[in-house]
């Protein structure tokens, strides 16, 4: 007897349509994963009862944890599909979009506004011209390794998800923007903007906001050091503030 994966998905055909739960039936097939069965349902869009409906709507591209584009709530938790093999799931595989977020439809979310508050953040090194610099500074080892850690974020949005403080009543900008201006202060190169992004975070929905819950650190699928980031920015915001009051 063949095996089925059971899947019930949260639907929605827009931004203002209303919600609505389908449930699925699929094939099994060995190491699959969620992504492979909203595949199957593209292919044939026919839910759990026979009834013909719509293909799914989701985001993806690398299939590899390393772009961030399908993540997705599953079975109650952030995290991407790609990654999220079957066989390690209890069924029904319930399937949501990212709350944070706007909705696009049905499971692909907008997260523009990540990549707004990287803009936020100056999260860039300035370099003068197009030609070739040379060989940059050489950095400590051990700072090296914190500033490759950092560089892992893929901003998939799983932090922000997790984080209570990013909701409608806030303007927090989240810990992937804090950890990534810390990533660019770090840098002998991108230290230049330092003090621009030190103001940009103690800013409205700043670190300020931060409500120190470690959500973010524990549901990060790249393992990025969130709250040491942001407790490292606290002293430096703090030292910043207190040597621009001295020398007012």
């Amino acid at each position: 007897m063949s095996r089925t994966v059971r899947l019930r998905i949260r639907r929605q055909d827009g931004p203002d349509a209303p919600s609505r739960w389908e449930e699925f039936a699929v094939p099994h097939y060995p190491h699959m994963n969620v992504i492979t069965c909203l595949q199957e349902i593209q292919r044939n869009p026919v839910d759990a009862q026979g009834k013909a409906t719509t293909p799914v709507v989701w985001d993806c591209n690398c299939l590899e944890e390393v772009c961030g584009a399908c993540t997705m709530v599953i079975n109650g938790r952030a995290r991407q599909a790609c990654s999220a093999l079957v066989d390690d799931l209890p069924q029904p595989i319930v399937l949501e979009p990212l709350s944070k977020f706007p909705l696009i439809r049905d499971l692909m979310v907008d997260r523009t506004v990540m990549f707004e508050n990287l803009k936020r953040i100056k999260g860039w090194v300035p370099i003068d011209g197009t030609y070739d610099l040379g060989p940059g500074p050489r950095l400590a080892e051990k700072r090296r390794q914190f500033g490759y850690r950092l560089s892992r974020c893929m901003t998939c949005g799983c932090c922000m998800e997790a984080c209570p403080q990013v909701n409608r009543r806030t303007n927090f900008i989240g810990p992937a923007a804090l950890a990534q201006a810390l990533y660019f202060n770090i840098s002998p190169i991108g230290r230049s903007l330092a003090e621009e992004r030190l103001e940009a975070i103690m800013g409205d929905g700043g670190i300020t906001e931060c409500g120190n819950a470690q959500n973010c650190v524990k549901v990060c699928p790249k393992e990025v050091p969130l709250t040491t980031a942001i407790a490292k920015l606290n002293g430096d915001t703090t030292w910043y503030f207190l040597r621009n009051w001295f020398q007012r």
